[in-house]
């Protein structure tokens, strides 16, 4: 029951007798039951979500003393079985889900199918065991049901934390442990517990500060040095984010990066880092000094941007910055994902001057056929290749990938060097240009321009 609500009712009682409160009170409950039972799904028989969140919060007001749980259910491969059995098998297997919760029907216990293919369990308990064991007995019933094709149900896990908890909130929490087994097939169930709380938080406030961030050049561009193994100069560089929080210091790419990929934001962050870039590039060469080509991250997301083509040549113009100083680094699951289209835009902007590199390559994406395409201008190897090199066959992998790279006329830079021995040992298989801590980490502009000077003094 909300707060206005429970307002409202203290209000009313304090101008009605005890008995006609409680008549009050009854005819209300009366009402409630008969909206309820009105506010059921009409496949499966079983509560649609405003009547399970009365239902829940009524049962846990109600019962202060026992502890409550809430288990979230979905099937990770639903569209599918929809696809390849036909939807009316689909229903039939939403029906026998909802059966086989009813089994569990008993005194306490709220069930409710959702929506779609997503069910949920209100229900007492006395320890986690008690939940994980409802899991699997649900698993275990729905694997039974007749379909030539492989169900998937995993389960999210809420334990409320008080009697006063919001049932929805509950219902949130559940869902984002489940969240975080999607994909996982070997993964059942997962309780939602303080590390996603934390983890939860932190996505808020980078959704919340992320405009402010963008409006106050909170993010600063940093730049990690490509370097020539033979001669150590610094000969490139690739332009990487920093974000200066002013109450949090610098908060971790790794933390904001994947939740604005999300929710798109993505391209607003990249966009305030390539302008960077252009601006960076267009003092030093008003101000006559060395410049190297930095690179950009271009994220997949551009691929569903219309205007990202025309950004760039508008910056380079702006700026008056030769699209050859700036290549696009794109990552492989950006090539593979909407294939056609971002080849096009890739060679789009090749033809007008732009070099195209593709990163991380061979860290899980890999598609040799990609190589045959005429748009990449460089590879940069994955640091998984480095770090195998201890081993014989890691070694023999990553010199014959080289040359095979090299033979077909493309750049290659390896990245995640960090031991002499990396070096020596690329060298030795031809390849010149890395990066990695072994030479510097990602720095401010102030420093990059201080090493450009000093490895490109003006002649």
């Amino acid at each position: 029951m909300e707060e206005k609500e429970k307002n409202a009712i203290r209000l009313i009682r304090e101008e009605m007798s005890e008995k006609d409160f409680e008549l009050y009170m009854y005819s209300l409950q009366k009402l409630a039951d008969k909206n309820l039972d009105n506010n059921m799904s009409f496949m499966t028989d079983l509560y649609n979500i405003r009547a399970f969140q009365v239902k829940a919060s009524e049962e846990m007001l109600q019962n202060p003393d026992l502890k409550f749980a809430m288990i979230i259910l979905d099937f990770a491969n639903f569209s599918m079985i929809n696809e390849f059995c036909g939807r009316e098998k689909g229903d039939e297997l939403l029906k026998y889900t909802a059966d086989t919760l009813r089994e569990l029907t008993a005194e306490h216990v709220v069930l409710s199918h959702l929506r779609a293919d997503i069910f949920a369990v209100f229900t007492p308990f006395n320890d986690k065991n008690e939940l994980i064991a409802i899991t699997k007995k649900i698993d275990a019933k729905i694997g039974e049901f007749k379909i030539p094709y492989r169900i998937l149900p995993a389960f999210g896990i809420c334990i409320a934390d008080s009697p006063t908890m919001s049932v929805s909130i509950m219902r949130d929490y559940a869902t984002m442990a489940l969240d975080s087994i999607k994909g996982k097939f070997y993964a059942k169930y997962a309780f939602f517990d303080e590390e996603m709380r934390d983890r939860m938080l932190l996505n808020k406030m980078i959704e919340n500060d992320i405009v402010s961030a963008l409006e106050e050049e909170q993010l600063v561009l940093y730049i990690q040095p490509k370097v020539n193994m033979r001669t150590g100069a610094v000969e490139g560089g690739e332009a990487l984010v920093r974000w200066h929080h002013p109450e949090r210091g610098i908060v971790p790419p790794g933390n904001f990066i994947p939740v604005l990929e999300k929710n798109g934001l993505i391209i607003d962050v990249d966009i305030c880092i390539w302008r960077q870039v252009f601006r960076f590039l267009g003092n030093r060469i008003k101000e006559g000094k060395k410049i190297v080509p930095i690179s950009i991250n271009i994220s997949r997301q551009h691929v569903f941007d219309n205007s990202f083509k025309d950004r760039l040549i508008n910056l380079s113009k702006e700026y008056n910055v030769s699209p050859d100083l700036v290549p696009l680094e794109l990552t492989e699951s950006g090539f593979l994902e909407n294939h056609d289209m971002m080849y096009e835009r890739m060679r789009f902007l090749k033809d007008r001057g732009f070099k195209i590199s593709m990163d991380d390559f061979g860290s899980g994406y890999s598609n040799m056929s990609m190589l045959k395409n005429e748009t990449m201008d460089e590879i940069k190897i994955d640091k998984g290749f480095v770090d195998d090199i201890a081993t014989p066959k890691g070694r023999s992998i990553l010199k014959h990938v080289i040359e095979m790279l090299q033979e077909i006329g493309l750049n290659v830079i390896v990245e995640g060097v960090e031991e002499p021995e990396q070096r020596d040992f690329l060298l030795k298989c031809g390849c010149t240009k890395a990066q990695g801590f072994y030479y510097y980490k990602p720095m401010p502009t102030s420093d990059f321009e201080a090493l450009l000077d000093e490895w490109n003094p003006v002649s």
